[in-house]
């Protein structure tokens, strides 16, 4: 059976892995300073993080319609279809691609899709989609590959540690609280996801590097990451994703590491420097 995996433009899988994988991307669009940047391969980090500090205003984020989806699904041609997106709580590209089901559902009633919320964003869902990939390509009916992935998806662990969580705060993705308490007392903060998909706080450090060993810690103590993948997206900072990978190494027994880059949604909410990790 053929398939074919949908990511929304949130999941920072590298160009090669897109080129190589059965992958298809559906972009969001960024609106700053009148300008819309849609989130494809024309995305330009440099010019969009140039925006953001040049501009008090944060960068609205709009989520794919459900024709984009639809269009994906025509474009995919595939006996089975798996749709990997952004957090329903986080964004609204889970509902669009959840409607554009629905939509070619009635017309394909024998159509295999699934919609994977991956209560999880960048990393995370990088994550999501590799392991799809994975479980997909073992030859595994349809069914059993969404069951197989959404207890992974349950068991996933989502941490990250930002520079600035100002845009976070004003769009309205955390409380105002924890943004304003950082920057009043300098500190940073260890963030994670719940299991539903909210940001929450997980720690808080004195400086980024302390964030980053603290986050390694922790995931040293958790046995459930022996043996998995550890995937890691950096903001226009891969110093600091290599200083992250080379703890990982000395105090993580993860099968593989991989690094990517941050791409236009992900750049919006980690801003500059800001590392996202998830297994």
């Amino acid at each position: 059976m053929s398939f074919k995996i949908i990511v929304d433009s949130c999941c920072d899988l590298t160009a090669k892995q897109l080129l190589q994988g059965p992958f298809l991307r559906v972009p969001l669009t960024i609106s700053l300073a009148g300008e819309d940047i849609v989130d494809d391969e024309t995305f330009d980090q440099t010019h969009l993080i140039l925006l953001m500090r040049e501009n008090q205003d944060p960068p609205k984020t709009a989520c794919p319609s459900p024709a984009q989806y639809l269009d994906a699904f025509e474009k995919a041609g595939a006996d089975d279809i798996y749709v990997v997106t952004l957090s329903a709580l986080l964004s609204g590209s889970h509902n669009a691609a959840a409607q554009a089901r629905a939509i070619w559902l009635e017309e394909h009633p024998e159509a295999h899709i699934h919609i994977f919320n991956s209560c999880s964003a960048a990393a995370g869902e990088v994550s999501i989609a590799l392991k799809l990939l994975d479980v997909a390509n073992s030859a595994q009916d349809f069914q059993t590959v969404v069951e197989e992935v959404s207890r992974y998806i349950a068991s996933m662990t989502t941490y990250f540690v930002l520079e600035d969580l100002d845009h976070l705060r004003k769009n309205g993705r955390l409380t105002g609280a924890l943004a304003l308490v950082t920057e009043a007392l300098r500190i940073k903060l260890l963030m994670g996801a719940t299991p539903e998909g909210q940001i929450k706080k997980v720690g808080q450090a004195l400086s980024v590097k302390q964030a980053l060993t603290r986050m390694v810690s922790l995931m040293a103590a958790d046995p459930g990451h022996v043996g998995k993948r550890l995937s890691i997206v950096h903001c226009n900072n891969p110093d600091r994703a290599f200083f992250v990978r080379e703890l990982v190494q000395k105090a993580c027994q993860f099968k593989d590491i991989l690094i990517s880059e941050a791409r236009g949604v992900t750049t919006v909410y980690a801003n500059d420097g800001g590392i996202v990790v998830a297994y």
